[in-house]
């Protein structure tokens, strides 16, 4: 039996500029998973750098309020909220409140650097 305990994953700073705690990756566990599932955080008053995967992506929002932007779209993001990211969509998220933006990533196939491309801006 597999758990992971939010506190006992290591925070870091994702390339996109959010706070991430990753929970589970097939390649970094024993799990017969093809996704990859992870925290996230965006303080208040700050963005993620747009940017987009080769992959498919869903946001599940579990606190706070913020904006998302996929392509040329922009809708609101507030809990409860599941947004799904088309793969090599251009996206970021913006938290313009005054609380953390607190969030679950999930990517099917699982997240890897290679599939990730950073974009100019934000």
């Amino acid at each position: 039996m597999l758990i992971r305990h939010l506190q006992d994953c290591e925070e870091f700073t994702a390339g996109d500029r959010s706070l991430l705690r990753e929970l589970l990756h097939p390649d970094k566990a024993d799990v017969a998973i093809r996704y990859s599932l992870a925290h996230a955080t965006v303080k208040p008053g700050r963005k993620t750098t747009p940017h987009r995967l080769r992959t498919a992506e869903v946001y599940y929002i579990l606190e706070g309020h913020g904006w998302m932007h996929i392509d040329q779209e922009v809708s609101e993001a507030t809990p409860g909220s599941v947004i799904y990211i088309p793969p090599h969509a251009t996206q970021h998220i913006e938290n313009p409140g005054d609380s953390d933006l607190i969030f679950l990533c999930l990517v099917d196939p699982a997240w890897r650097v290679e599939d990730e491309e950073i974009l100019p801006g934000g």
